[in-house]
């Protein structure tokens, strides 16, 4: 297989996911370059600042920055992101109608949009979309593809949705196939797990052995919720 740059992190994340979701892995990749780039020098260029003023950051990006090491860098973001919030979400005239309306919709705005989330999206749609070019022009990621252990529900769907669109009738039908075989067959593995977790906590079955049950209730929301981070 001849690698090019655009190919060579999701290569790496197909040969590395052990016995998780390679798009998991990647969106955990991004995840770290992101708040990396946010916190060091991205974060004092004009244009990026602009776009972090507008766009803010989720609740988990904003616990995530909280608990790294550049706390200055964080509140420099947040010293110019305050001073934005304060005229737009200032209320209109009080012989304006609908005096309200306007920090509603600035703050509606600002619970649907973050700055990290975004960057991340965009970058894992290209993933996703060399993933099918491979998938469809290289057989030995063919190969790689159908040895994955799992891929969690949002990336399956995200996986059939982008493959939909690239992929002919009858190359895409083997898509799905393939693609079903992994997730029914790691479906059905983790229902027995768990069923095995529930019955350990019944006194007849105490001094049976865990198998692969004791870490199923871990593995199950992160195959039903994707790239989740359980302490």
């Amino acid at each position: 297989m001849q690698e090019k740059i655009y190919t060579i992190p999701v290569n790496e994340a197909f040969e590395q996911s052990e016995n998780g979701c390679p798009f998991c892995l990647l969106f955990k990749r991004l995840d770290e370059i992101e708040l990396d780039l946010i916190l060091g020098a991205s974060m004092m260029e004009p244009d990026i600042r602009i776009l972090t003023n507008k766009k803010g950051f989720c609740p988990t990006h904003f616990t995530k920055m909280f608990y790294r090491k550049n706390r200055l860098s964080l509140a420099l973001m947040l010293e110019s992101h305050l001073d934005e919030l304060k005229d737009d979400i200032k209320i209109g005239g009080f012989l304006s109608k609908n005096i309200g309306t306007k920090p509603i919709e600035r703050i509606s705005r600002l619970e649907e949009s973050c700055y990290v989330c975004g960057r991340i999206n965009e970058k894992i749609d290209k993933m996703f979309a060399t993933a099918i070019y491979l998938y469809k022009n290289e057989n030995e990621f063919v190969n790689k593809f159908n040895a994955q252990k799992m891929f969690c529900l949002p990336h399956y769907k995200k996986l059939l949705e982008t493959a939909s669109k690239s992929l002919d009738k009858k190359l895409y039908d083997q898509f799905v196939k393939d693609t079903d075989k992994i997730v029914s067959g790691y479906l059905a593995e983790l229902k027995e797990d768990v069923s095995w977790f529930c019955k350990k906590f019944d006194y007849r079955y105490e001094n049976e052995p865990w198998g692969n049950a004791k870490n199923s209730v871990e593995r199950s929301i992160q195959f039903l919720s994707g790239p989740v981070e359980l302490n």
